[in-house]
């Protein structure tokens, strides 16, 4: 271990990752994105730093105070380096793409930093791989995004997923309709965001069995979708509640295997969605493996934004769930040993390891020449051989 006062040692949060987990991290990756390609979903490339005046407009103003800033010697201006890539998407579809036809399926990764971590992602900087689908304000939209993220987790290996679906507009539509202050809306808020029944029914006053109602219904989207359709709504309150059952009934319509459940009263981390949103998560897994929602993707010059929806995989998470990575085929190869043979090894999937100085006359001492490099085999008379961890 480094002294203390090391200049090896890094900032808290941030982390070298070594083989043989960065190759694995980026085969993960690289498996995400054909599976998005596949589905029509076209990959850019945003730049890791730009104008605040760009990355903190719509969406980008939750993450303010989450995002590193610096002065660019160049222009003089504020930039700041990215902390979550999908307002970069909402920048790009409305203004270098904004002639393309909709519906626009866009697909992206690469890693975001921040200024703080949290309790379930302690982490300052992490990947993050996601799809948006911009345009379209429909609910099979938002039944896409949910699916796609589903599948792709599920493609590289992820099962037994929990998707839980929220609805962050419902409540500030329901205080509205319903004619409370701005004081009361904020304490019924952090109430429902406690999941306080005492509080939230002391603060609802009038109106807490209509509260007490929607929290009641966190948990099986089976039995709470049925439940929500029947709670009294005022109109701007029933559309969205109306909007979370069409979703929802359609997921389980399409794939009845996905474990769903709904959470109609949960709005943190969710502030600039507006509509139906969703976590996928694992059990007794730490963190979300990825979350999304429809938003509204903004113009930087103003203007009207566009209906969009999409979700964020988050590898760090994904790594974690898909455990140590595979053993790989690691070969070492004597010194001297011919161009095509090596090729050829690596037509059938071996990772070829030249020895060098090592011709591999000695049998014995070749095969520890492999262990001690990591290779799981060595070239031994033209043929490959295991060898076997001291």
């Amino acid at each position: 271990m480094p002294p203390a006062d090391s200049n090896a040692l890094l900032p808290a949060g941030l982390h070298d990752v070594l083989p043989p987990d960065a190759d694995h991290a980026a085969d993960v990756q690289e498996a995400l994105r054909q599976c998005f390609r596949a589905n029509g979903y076209e990959r850019i490339k945003p730049p890791l730093i730009e104008f605040e005046t760009s990355l903190l407009i719509g969406a980008g103003a939750a993450m303010e105070r989450e995002t590193f800033r610096l002065m660019d010697p160049v222009s003089r201006r504020m930039m700041g380096l990215r902390s979550d890539i999908t307002v970069q998407i909402a920048r790009i579809a409305t203004s270098r793409l904004a002639r393309a036809p909709r519906p626009l399926r866009i697909s992206y990764d690469g890693d975001v930093t921040r200024v703080t971590g949290n309790n379930q992602r302690p982490e300052r900087q992490f990947t993050q791989v996601g799809a948006e689908l911009i345009g379209v304000e429909s609910a099979g939209a938002d039944v896409e995004a949910i699916l796609l993220a589903v599948s792709a987790l599920s493609q590289i290996g992820i099962e037994n997923l929990c998707v839980d679906l929220s609805l962050p507009t419902l409540v500030p539509a329901l205080m509205d309709a319903l004619g409370m202050d701005a004081e009361t809306q904020s304490r019924l808020s952090q109430a429902l965001d406690r999941k306080d029944a005492t509080q939230t029914a002391d603060v609802a006053g009038d109106h807490a069995a209509t509260f007490a109602a929607l929290l009641d219904l966190c948990g099986p989207a089976e039995a709470g979708i049925d439940a929500l359709t029947k709670v009294d709504l005022p109109a701007p309150a029933r559309r969205e509640a109306d909007r979370l059952v069409e979703v929802a009934r359609q997921v389980t319509a399409q794939a009845p295997e996905i474990t769903l459940t709904i959470d109609p009263v949960e709005k943190r981390g969710l502030e600039y969605h507006t509509g139906v949103s969703f976590m996928i998560l694992k059990p007794a897994l730490r963190g979300e493996l990825a979350g999304g929602g429809r938003y509204l993707a903004e113009p930087v010059g103003g203007g009207d934004g566009e209906p969009a929806t999409g979700f964020t995989i988050y590898l760090d998470t994904v790594l974690r769930a898909l455990g140590d990575p595979p053993l790989a085929l690691r070969i070492l190869l004597p010194a001297g040993v011919d161009v095509a043979t090596a090729s050829n090894l690596r037509d059938e999937g071996w990772i070829t390891v030249p020895a060098l100085d090592v011709d591999g006359a000695n049998p014995e001492a070749f095969a520890d020449e492999a262990r001690r490099l990591g290779c799981s085999h060595a070239l031994i008379g033209g043929s490959p051989h295991p060898v076997t961890a001291d």
